[in-house]
C-alpha cells in the first residue's frame, strides 16, 4: 500500500467536474517506498468518517503524499503532523501549509525520527501505511507517543488479521500479542485492491483501535513493562512451533533491577506453572494479559502494584 494518496488529476465523477489542467502530472508511485496511492473517493470519505478525528485532535499522518487524506484531517483536527519521506510531493505540500497553519510539515523517515519530541504531541495517528512500515510504526507509536490514544490505519489485510487475532488461532503471533496488549480493537474494514494506484496484488483493512485505560482489568502494560515484554514476545514467536520451554530457554533478560540473567527451562515451567499452564505450552497459546503475567512472574518485566509480585514499576 504505501503513502497517503497523493492528489488526483481530477475527472468528472472524481468530485469536480472538467478538472484542473494546470496541476502538475503526480510523481509516479516508487516501489522503495511502497507506495500505492488511494484514488477512490467513496473509499476515502468513509475511512475518514471511521477515523473520527475530534476538533481537539493532534493526528500524526506517516506518508502524506500531496495530501489527500490530509486535506479533510486538516479540516477536522486542531493540528496534523504530516511526514513525507518523497521529496517529490514537497511543493504540492508546502502549497497545502501556505493554506492551512494547522499543518505541521516533517519531510523525512518517520521510523528514523523521534516521534516523542513532536510538539504538539499527537493524540491519533491516521495514515496510509506503506507495508514495509506498518509495523514498526505501529509498535513505536504505542510505546513512545503515550499521548495517542487512537490509531485508524490502512494496512495489508493479512496484517489487519493479525493486529487482532485469538490465541491459538493461526494468525495470532507476536504482533497480536503486542498490540492487544496495550490496544482495545474498535473496527476492521475491508478495502479492495482497486481503490488505490498502482493496484497492489493483495486487499488491504482500515483498522481502528483505542488505547487500553489503565483502569481496566486486566490492566494494560506500563510503558516499562512493555518496552521489556517487547523482546521476550519476538523471540518465542521466531520459534513458535517450539515450546516455550525450549525457545526462551538460554535467552538472556534484565530483571527489573538491571541484572542480566539467562532463563533457565526449570524457571520457564515453573512461570507457567503458576499460570495454571503446562509444561508443553506454545507461544501462541498464551492470551496477552497472560504473557505479560508469565514475563513479569519470570522476572523478565518489572512488576507493578496490579501484579501479586511487587511494587508498582510504571
Amino acid at each position: 500500500m504505501g503513502q497517503g494518496g497523493p492528489l488526483q488529476r481530477r475527472r468528472g465523477g472524481d468530485g469536480a467536474a472538467g478538472g484542473d489542467r494546470r496541476r502538475p502530472p503526480r510523481p509516479r508511485p516508487l516501489r522503495r517506498y511502497g507506495q500505492n496511492h488511494l484514488v477512490d473517493g467513496n473509499v476515502l470519505a468513509a475511512i475518514v468518517e471511521q477515523a473520527a478525528v475530534r476538533p481537539d485532535d493532534v493526528v500524526l499522518e506517516v506518508g502524506a503524499a500531496a495530501g489527500r487524506l490530509t486535506r479533510p484531517l486538516l479540516e477536522r483536527a486542531a493540528v496534523v503532523h504530516a511526514y513525507e519521506i518523497d521529496r517529490r510531493f514537497s511543493a504540492a505540500l508546502e502549497e497545502l501549509a501556505a493554506a492551512a497553519p494547522n499543518l505541521r510539515l516533517h519531510f523525512g523517515d518517520a521510523l528514523r525520527d523521534d516521534l516523542s519530541r513532536l510538539s504538539p504531541p499527537p493524540t491519533a495517528l491516521v495514515a496510509n501505511l506503506a507495508y514495509n512500515i506498518a509495523i514498526p510504526l505501529i509498535m513505536e507509536s504505542i510505546l513512545v507517543l503515550p499521548s495517542v490514544r487512537r490509531w485508524a490505519v490502512m494496512v495489508q489485510r493479512e496484517l489487519g488479521e493479525r493486529l487482532f487475532a485469538a490465541p491459538g488461532s493461526k494468525p495470532y503471533a507476536a504482533v497480536s500479542v503486542l498490540t492487544q496488549a496495550a490496544c482495545r480493537l474498535e473496527r476492521v474494514r475491508a478495502v479492495p485492491a482497486s481503490a488505490f494506484r498502482p493496484r497492489p496484488r493483495v486487499d488491504s483493512s482500515f483498522v481502528t483501535f483505542v488505547r487500553r485505560d489503565p483502569a481496566e482489568t486486566p490492566p494494560p502494560p506500563t510503558a516499562a513493562q512493555y518496552r521489556a515484554l517487547d523482546p521476550l514476545v519476538r523471540r518465542a514467536f521466531a520459534q513458535r512451533r517450539k515450546l516455550l520451554a525450549n525457545s526462551l530457554a538460554g535467552s538472556a533478560v534484565r530483571d527489573p533491577a538491571g541484572r542480566l540473567r539467562v532463563l533457565a527451562r526449570d524457571d520457564i515451567v515453573a512461570a507457567l506453572a503458576r499460570l495454571g499452564r503446562p509444561p508443553a505450552s506454545r507461544p501462541e497459546e498464551l492470551a496477552p494479559d497472560e504473557w505479560l503475567r508469565f514475563a513479569v512472574s519470570l522476572g523478565a518485566v518489572p512488576a507493578t502494584g496490579h501484579d501479586e509480585a511487587g511494587e508498582d514499576g510504571s
